[in-house]
C-alpha cells in the first residue's frame, strides 16, 4: 500500500479525515450526484452485528432527490425479523426499497452526537441509546484511498461496482458484499461507500434491552441482493435506486 505522503494531497487528506469531520462536511455541504435515478447522499453505519443475533444499521442522508433529508435506524431481531425506524414517511425513505422485508415506522427524531472525533452517539427518544467507537485501520485507509481515486462516473459503472464489492469484502473482512443489485421491493440499487472506518466497539440498548457484545451473526443476513456486513463499518458516501414503479407495494 502506498504511504500517505506519496498520494495526491486530496487523497491523503481523505485518508486522514476523522469520521466526525467527514460527517460534518456532509451536513454542511450536502451534494447530490447528477443522474436520473433516485439519489441519496450522506453517512452512517453500513451495518453492525451483535453476537446475540441483533443487528443495527444507520442511515443519515443529508440530501435526497425524492424528498427531505432524513435519518433511519435499521434493526434485525434474533428471529431475523427486520424493521426500519425513519424520521420521514416510509415511502420517502429506506422502506421505499426495503419495506417488503423490513417494514417502516416513522419516529419523531433520531439524534446523532459526537463527543469526540471517533465516538458517535445515536439516540431515538428513550427507545434507543447506541454508542459507536470508530477507528481507522490499514484496510479502511486503503479502501478510502481507492474510493477517493475514482471519478464520479466510475461509481455509477456496473463493472466498477461489481469489482469493488468483492474487494471490500476481502480487505475489510465483512463477508459477502454487493454494491449493486436488486432490493426486496424490486428497484435496482447502486451503493458508493467513498470513505470508510471500522466500528471498534460500543454499546446499544434498544427498548430497554442491552444488545450485548459486538460479533458476527451465525449466518450473514441479506435483504434481496443487499448483504449486511459481518463487521461494523461506518461510511460516508451515496446510493442510487432505479425509480420505484407505482405498482411496487410499500409496507408501512
Amino acid at each position: 500500500m502506498p504511504q500517505a505522503h506519496c498520494l495526491p494531497r486530496a487523497h491523503a487528506e481523505l485518508m486522514s479525515t476523522t469520521p466526525r469531520a467527514a460527517a460534518a462536511t456532509q451536513e454542511v455541504g450536502p451534494h447530490l450526484a447528477e443522474g436520473t435515478d433516485e439519489r441519496f447522499t450522506g453517512y452512517g453505519v453500513m451495518g453492525l452485528p451483535y453476537a446475540s443475533g441483533h443487528y443495527l444499521a444507520l442511515r443519515a442522508f443529508v440530501a435526497t432527490s425524492i424528498g427531505p433529508a432524513y435519518r433511519a435506524v435499521w434493526h434485525r431481531d434474533p428471529d431475523a425479523g427486520w424493521e426500519i425506524f425513519t424520521t420521514v414517511a416510509p415511502e420517502a425513505s429506506c422502506p421505499r426499497y426495503f419495506g417488503s422485508e423490513a417494514p417502516g415506522e416513522q419516529v419523531p427524531s433520531i439524534d446523532i452526537a459526537w463527543p469526540d472525533e471517533w465516538t458517535c452517539e445515536v439516540t431515538m427518544g428513550d427507545r434507543l441509546s447506541w454508542r459507536l467507537e470508530l477507528a481507522s485501520t490499514p484496510a479502511t485507509r486503503m479502501m478510502t484511498a481507492a474510493g477517493g481515486a475514482l471519478p464520479d462516473d466510475a461509481w455509477n459503472s456496473e463493472a466498477v461496482l461489481a469489482s469493488m464489492g468483492p474487494m471490500a469484502a476481502a480487505f475489510l473482512g465483512i463477508g459477502r458484499t454487493r454494491l449493486r443489485g436488486a432490493t426486496p421491493n424490486g428497484p435496482l440499487y447502486k451503493a458508493a461507500p467513498q470513505q470508510v472506518w471500522r466500528v471498534a466497539g460500543g454499546r446499544a440498548v434498544l427498548d430497554g434491552q442491552d444488545l450485548g457484545r459486538i460479533g458476527p451473526l451465525p449466518e450473514q443476513s441479506h435483504l434481496a441482493d443487499f448483504w449486511l456486513p459481518q463487521r461494523g463499518i461506518f461510511f460516508v458516501g451515496r446510493a442510487s435506486f432505479a425509480p420505484v414503479r407505482t405498482s411496487t407495494p410499500v409496507r408501512n
